[in-house]
């Protein structure tokens, strides 16, 4: 990739940026990229940040910044930093992390629909068992966020044979896929809920928003006798201590989840121990960092060319 492009900073808190580095280099030789904090004295002329949970205090030193880039899909760790430049902000779109998160969703969703887990405890327990199954056209899958993952894994559950329907903020219209939007299309929503996944992003208005009253609403009547959820969106989407009462009460019966409030999951979380919580650290939608950086180096040829920039967070919704 023959590129000539303005200086750009690496900003991370917790990634160590020296891969990072050398896979921009690799496919851009000559690039002139700078880890935080040894940005050099010429920080005026750097253009662009490439950043993942940023230092808070690292934009200070970038007065001429142009674009900021996530090296993910989500965006909530930079909008976490409190000086924020008024500039776009890109997140992470590329075909690699959608098919993983894809993978992930159905995955998962098979597990619960074939009561994997289950079938573990027999093969523990030495148990020849066959427990009744269902046939997937019979369980009701519910995607909650219809962005490009959301949409995507939607789909991808639909031509497996799920009853599968989704919701979001704004009315969205995928074909073969029902769809509800805004607060008043929730209720209808979860009502007709076996099995729910959400992939939505973290703001103000999802803080929170996987809670128990949200779980009391799901659907009570399907052939899986309880609902189960899988939350492989952000951690602040969900209220841990209501998740652990749902499944105790039987509101839910089986919860997946692969982000948390608190990352690294503490040692003393009783989701870790849960017999009917499936525990996944973070990796949902592992991308493969190559693809990430030449997606990245990629956008800044093309706004460097003139063209404008592709998956601009809107910063009034958040994502």
């Amino acid at each position: 990739m023959a590129i000539v492009m303005k200086p750009i900073a690496f900003l991370s808190s917790e990634w160590n940026p020296a891969p990072w580095i050398k896979r921009a280099e690799a496919a851009a030789p000559g690039i002139d990229i700078r880890a935080w904090p040894n940005i050099g004295g010429d920080a005026d002329g750097i253009a662009y940040a490439i950043a993942w949970k940023p230092p808070r205090d690292a934009f200070d030193a970038l007065p001429n910044l142009q674009v900021i880039f996530s090296l993910g899909a989500g965006v909530d760790h930079i909008f976490a930093v409190e000086r924020l430049p008024d500039v776009p902000l890109v997140r992470a779109v590329n075909a690699d992390l959608t098919a993983r998160m894809s993978e992930y969703a159905v995955m998962h969703t098979l597990m619960h629909h074939r009561q994997q887990r289950l079938l573990d405890r027999y093969q523990s327990e030495r148990i020849w068992k066959d427990p009744p199954q269902p046939a997937a056209a019979e369980v009701r899958v519910g995607v909650m966020g219809l962005g490009v993952l959301g949409r995507d894994s939607a789909e991808k559950l639909k031509i497996m044979g799920f009853d599968v329907a989704g919701w979001s903020r704004s009315k969205k219209d995928i074909p073969g896929i029902p769809s509800y939007h805004g607060p008043d299309g929730l209720k209808a929503f979860l009502q007709r809920t076996d099995i729910l996944i959400a992939l939505l992003p973290h703001t103000t208005e999802t803080d929170g928003i996987l809670n128990y009253a949200l779980f009391s609403q799901l659907a009570h009547d399907g052939v899986l006798g309880a609902p189960i959820l899988i939350n492989a969106g952000r951690g602040r989407l969900q209220v841990e201590e209501d998740i652990v009462r749902a499944l105790d009460d039987g509101t839910l019966g089986a919860a997946t989840l692969d982000v948390f409030v608190t990352e690294p999951l503490p040692a003393d979380s009783p989701l870790w121990t849960h017999p009917n919580v499936t525990i996944t650290p973070h990796n949902a939608a592992d991308s493969d960092p190559d693809a990430i950086t030449r997606g990245i180096l990629k956008q800044i040829e093309a706004y460097e060319r003139g063209e404008p920039l592709k998956n601009v967070v809107d910063p009034k919704k958040g994502y």
